[in-house]
């Protein structure tokens, strides 16, 4: 018999001593990366995003999601990249994020979205010491998926409100230094 667990990360099925996560899939610069599913409010096409003045380079803009103002990060910029190409397969995946006060709604964007994939927890590997295109600190666990691996993303990291508003302030000293040096 299984049972359903709630969790603050994932959907967590135990059955026969073995915890199964479920994980949204998407492709990001020819790669694929992985989301826990209870992050996950919605997916919806790209469309006209509103950009902001003074925003670091990886906030694609704002989008309007039902009266609310819901900031669109560039994934592949996050990580350190050029920004991602945006064509017809491009979606906005919308994630919520507890933070210590509140939920936080933020909007990524992501080349494909693949499919939900069930990974055991066996079957998850801790994340790299070196050698990935991205930190490792945003990286949860490398899951083993029919012979290949799935980047799962710790998207508390990766999208850490408090992390993306100094790298602002860090870019906005930055072009204040130009502009004083011109």
């Amino acid at each position: 018999m299984n049972a359903l667990v709630k969790s603050a990360d994932n959907l967590t099925v135990t059955s026969a001593g073995q915890d199964i996560q479920q994980y949204l899939t998407f492709m990001l610069g020819g790669e694929v990366f992985a989301i826990g599913i209870l992050h996950i409010k919605e997916i919806i096409e790209y469309g006209q995003l509103t950009s902001v003045p003074m925003m670091p380079g990886f906030i694609r803009g704002v989008i309007n999601l039902r009266g609310a103002v819901v900031p669109v990060v560039d994934l592949a910029s996050r990580f350190g990249g050029k920004s991602s190409q945006v064509t017809r397969r491009s979606c906005i995946v919308i994630l919520e994020l507890s933070t210590d006060a509140d939920m936080q709604v933020i909007g990524v964007v992501v080349d494909a979205v693949n499919e939900v994939l069930e990974i055991a927890g066996t079957d998850i590997e801790p994340p790299p010491t070196f050698g990935t295109r991205i930190r490792t600190d945003f990286i949860q666990g490398m899951g083993k998926v029919q012979e290949r691996f799935v980047i799962i993303l710790n998207v508390n990291r990766v999208l850490s409100v408090d992390e993306m508003a100094a790298l602002g302030s860090v870019a906005d000293n930055r072009a204040a230094l130009v502009e004083s040096a011109a």
